[in-house]
C-alpha cells in the first residue's frame, strides 16, 4: 500500500499540465515549475495535515467534532467559491439540445467508462485518493483528456466508486465513504466470507442501483427544466450565500479554532487556483499523513 500511495502521488505531480509562465515562457521552463509548484502544494498541504489533525476541535453546542470538515472545505470548497464571487463570472443563455455522436465519440466514450470505472474501484479501495483523483490517473491512462470525455470519466469513476465502497466495506469492515460510514450506523455490517453475499449488502446494492436507474431519468428530465432557467440564478447571491453558511456550518461543528483552520486552508486552496495547477494536489492533506503511517 506504501508504494502504491508514493507511486500516485509522484504521477499525479509528473503528470500535471498546468504551465506557469510569469517566470519565463520560453522551452519547457513553464511546466518544469508547474510541476514544482504543484510539489510543493502538496507538501504544504500534508504538513498542514499533520499538523491539524490531531486539533481537539469541539463543537460549542455539543455536535460531532470532525477536523477534516473546515480542512477540506477550505482547501476545496472556498478557494472556488472566493474566486468566482471576485471575478463575478457571467452565465451563458443555455442551448438545449440533443447530442450527436459519431462512433470515434462513442468508442471513446466507452473507454471512458471503462478506465472510469476501473479508477473508480481504485479510489473504493485505497485511503487518501478522492474521484478527483481517479479520473486525473483514468484520463492519463487512456491519454485523452477534452472535456466531454473529462465529465464521462467523472461519472464512471464516482458510480463505480459508489458501488464498490459498499462492497469494500463488507470485505474489509472499514468505511471508505461518508455514506458507508452512515450506512454502518444504521445496519448490521458483517464480513463476507462465504461465497453468497450478505444479505445486508444484497440489499444496498439493489437500493443503489434503482437510485442510479432513477438518477439517470431525472436528471435527462429535470436538467433540461434548469437549463432554461440557469441564466437567471442570483449567482453572485448564490456564492455569497453558500460562503456564509459554510462559515456557520464550521462554527457549529468545530468553534472558533474550526474557523481558523478553515481561513488557513483557504490561503493554501487559493495557491493552485492563483497559478493554474491542479487543486487535487491538496490531497497531500490526507496522503502524507497515510504515507507516514505505512512507512
Amino acid at each position: 500500500m506504501l508504494f502504491v500511495l508514493i507511486a500516485i502521488s509522484i504521477l499525479m505531480i509528473g503528470t500535471e499540465k498546468g504551465k506557469i509562465k510569469e517566470f519565463g515562457a520560453k522551452g519547457k521552463t513553464p511546466a518544469i515549475l508547474g510541476m514544482l509548484f504543484s510539489t510543493l502544494v502538496f507538501f504544504l498541504s500534508g504538513i498542514f495535515g499533520l499538523i491539524v489533525l490531531d486539533f481537539p476541535v469541539d463543537s460549542p453546542i455539543g455536535l460531532s467534532s470532525p477536523v477534516l470538515f473546515p480542512a477540506l472545505a477550505g482547501l476545496f470548497g472556498l478557494p472556488t467559491l472566493l474566486t468566482s464571487l471576485a471575478t463575478k463570472p457571467v452565465i451563458p443563455k443555455q442551448t438545449i439540445e440533443d447530442p450527436m455522436l459519431d462512433k470515434k465519440t462513442k468508442k471513446s466514450s466507452i473507454l471512458s467508462v471503462i478506465t472510469g470505472s476501473l479508477a473508480g474501484i481504485l479510489v473504493s479501495i485505497i485511503p487518501g485518493i478522492t474521484s478527483a483523483t481517479g479520473t486525473i490517473l483514468a484520463m492519463n491512462a487512456r491519454g485523452e483528456s477534452n472535456k466531454r470525455q473529462t465529465i464521462v470519466t467523472l461519472s464512471a469513476v464516482n458510480t463505480a466508486c459508489a458501488f464498490f465502497v459498499v462492497v469494500v466495506l463488507f470485505i474489509i469492515l472499514r468505511s471508505r465513504s461518508g455514506a458507508t460510514l452512515a450506512a454502518k450506523e444504521l445496519i448490521n455490517v458483517e464480513a463476507w466470507t462465504a461465497i453468497m453475499m450478505p444479505v445486508n449488502l444484497v440489499y444496498l446494492l439493489i437500493a443503489l442501483l434503482l437510485g442510479g436507474t432513477l438518477s439517470y431519468f431525472l436528471t435527462l428530465s429535470v436538467g433540461k427544466i434548469f437549463a432554461k432557467r440557469f441564466a437567471n440564478v442570483p449567482y453572485q447571491k448564490i456564492i455569497g450565500l453558500t460562503i456564509t453558511m459554510i462559515a456557520i456550518l464550521v462554527f457549529l461543528f468545530t468553534g472558533l479554532l474550526g474557523l481558523l483552520i478553515l481561513m488557513v486552508a483557504t490561503l493554501i486552496g487559493l495557491l493552485p487556483v492563483e497559478w493554474g495547477v491542479r487543486r487535487s494536489h491538496c490531497m497531500g492533506i490526507l496522503l502524507i499523513p497515510i504515507i507516514l503511517y505505512f512507512l
